[in-house]
């Protein structure tokens, strides 16, 4: 690991960002909490929005040119998405990485730009 290097990079690049993605969203759509908010939702399109801007978000190439954090979510927040909903989230992006064989110190550093995003996506 080189300090240098951007988080996509040291999680394993493209091919992790994908991993992550279809295991987080499995994860997420088996939670009766989360579950909800993803009805009639197109979740290949999701998926894809998901993996560019992960990929942006942890400093891999392109560049994440969907809406920003507080209008992708605004449908969210009026149907009741709370940090109820965002910690269980963080959750399970936590255990997709862990699932995946990423050391701690970079599933912090992926909890904390995601937490650097709560008020944003709950539209504070």
């Amino acid at each position: 690991m080189h300090a240098t290097q951007s988080l996509y990079e040291q999680l394993g690049g493209e091919e992790m960002v994908t991993k992550t993605v279809n295991i987080f969203y499995k994860k997420v759509l088996a939670d009766p909490r989360l579950r909800p908010f993803f009805e009639n939702m197109d979740m290949n399109r999701l998926e894809s929005m998901q993996r560019a801007f992960l990929s942006t978000a942890f400093g891999g190439p392109g560049a994440y040119s969907g809406r920003d954090m507080r209008r992708a979510h605004t449908r969210l927040v009026a149907l009741g998405m709370s940090d109820i909903h965002f910690d269980a989230v963080l959750g399970h992006l936590d255990g997709t990485l862990e699932e995946l064989a990423v050391g701690k110190p970079l599933r912090d550093w992926a909890q904390a730009l995601t937490e650097s995003l709560r008020k944003d996506i709950l539209g504070r």
